[in-house]
C-alpha cells in the first residue's frame, strides 16, 4: 500500500512537471519580403495559452556568409511566456552591406505590421543574436533614426523598427579597430567582413564606419547587455569593451558580461546562470 502511494506521488510529481513545459507553436518559413527573388523568411514560436506574449527576435549568426535561423539558442525563452521570432537575411554571396541590416529592420517592420494577425505583442521588442548576428542586433537597435540603415526591404514603412533592448551574443561593433587588431578578416579576399563590406576596409572606409555599432550610439538607444568570451580568438573581447565604453559615454544602461576562459560561443553560453540573466535583462525591458 505504501509503496502505491509513494509511486502515485511520483508519477503526480513527474505529470505537474511536464504541465509546466507549455506547448509552443511553431510557423515555420514564414515570408516577411522578397528581394528580387529571393525569398525572406522568419520562423515564428508562439507559446499557447498565453494571450498577447511580448515579442523576442533572433538574428542567427554565421559571419554573414553562412547559417541558419533554425534551432535559435534561446528557443528556451518560449517556456517563460514569450513569443520568439527566427529570421533570415540575405547572406553575403546575394548582396553586400547594408542588406543586411536592410533586412533585419524589414523583417521587426514586419513583425509588428503582423502583430495582431498572430497574437503577439510587438509594442516592445527585445533583440538578441550571436556572432554576425550579435554585430546585427547591436547595429539595429542604436540606429532606429539612420535612413540610410532603415531601407525598404517588404514595406511596412508605417510601423517602426525600433526595439526596447538588445542581447549582443560575441558580435564585432567597430570594424576600423577590428581592421587594426584582424587584419586578416577585414583585409583578406576570403575575410568575413572582407565580403560583408565588398572589399578591404582600408578601401571601404565610410562602408565600414556605417557597418559599426559604435559609430551610431546616441542617448535615446536602448539598454544593452552584451555576453562575450574572455578567450575569443574569433571576435576579439576589446570588440564588447569598445561597445561597452561608447554606452558608458553617452549615459546608457549596457552591461557586459566577460565569461572566463569561454571561446567564440559554446554551450557555455547556455549554462543556467547566463540563461537566468538573459531572461531578467529580456523580462525587464519588455513588459
Amino acid at each position: 500500500m505504501r509503496r502505491s502511494i509513494v509511486l502515485c506521488l511520483i508519477l503526480g510529481l513527474f505529470c505537474s512537471i511536464e504541465n509546466l513545459q507549455a506547448e509552443v507553436k511553431t510557423i515555420p518559413d514564414v515570408e516577411y519580403a522578397n528581394v528580387d527573388g529571393h525569398s525572406l523568411q522568419l520562423d515564428l514560436y508562439l507559446p499557447e495559452g498565453v494571450e498577447q506574449p511580448p515579442l523576442v527576435v533572433w538574428i542567427h549568426g554565421g559571419g554573414w556568409r553562412k547559417g541558419t535561423r533554425k534551432n535559435p539558442r534561446i528557443e528556451w525563452i518560449t517556456q517563460d511566456g514569450y513569443a520568439l521570432a527566427s529570421i533570415s537575411y540575405r547572406l553575403t554571396d546575394k548582396a553586400i552591406f547594408p542588406a543586411q541590416i536592410h533586412d533585419c529592420k524589414g523583417a521587426i517592420r514586419w513583425l509588428r505590421a503582423n502583430a495582431e494577425k498572430y497574437g503577439y505583442n510587438a509594442d516592445k521588442i527585445v533583440i538578441a543574436g550571436s556572432s554576425a548576428g550579435g554585430m546585427l542586433v547591436a547595429l539595429l537597435g542604436v540606429s532606429a533614426d539612420v535612413k540610410e540603415l532603415e531601407g525598404d526591404v517588404g514595406g511596412n514603412l508605417d510601423q517602426s523598427s525600433r526595439v526596447q533592448g538588445i542581447v549582443d551574443y560575441f558580435g564585432a561593433h567597430d570594424f576600423i579597430l577590428r581592421s587594426k587588431t584582424q587584419p586578416a578578416k577585414t583585409s583578406s579576399p576570403e575575410g568575413s567582413v572582407y565580403l560583408l563590406l565588398g572589399g578591404p576596409v582600408e578601401e571601404k572606409l565610410e562602408l565600414a564606419k556605417q557597418a559599426s555599432a559604435v559609430t551610431h550610439v546616441t542617448q535615446d538607444d536602448p539598454p544593452l547587455l552584451i555576453l562575450h568570451g574572455s578567450e575569443d580568438t574569433t571576435v576579439l573581447p576589446a570588440q564588447a569593451h569598445r561597445l561597452e565604453s561608447v554606452y558608458q559615454e553617452a549615459g546608457l544602461p549596457v552591461e557586459l558580461m566577460m565569461l572566463e576562459g569561454l571561446g567564440h560561443g559554446g554551450n557555455g553560453f547556455n549554462a543556467p546562470e547566463i540563461e537566468q540573466k538573459v531572461r531578467e535583462f529580456i523580462t525587464q525591458h519588455s513588459k
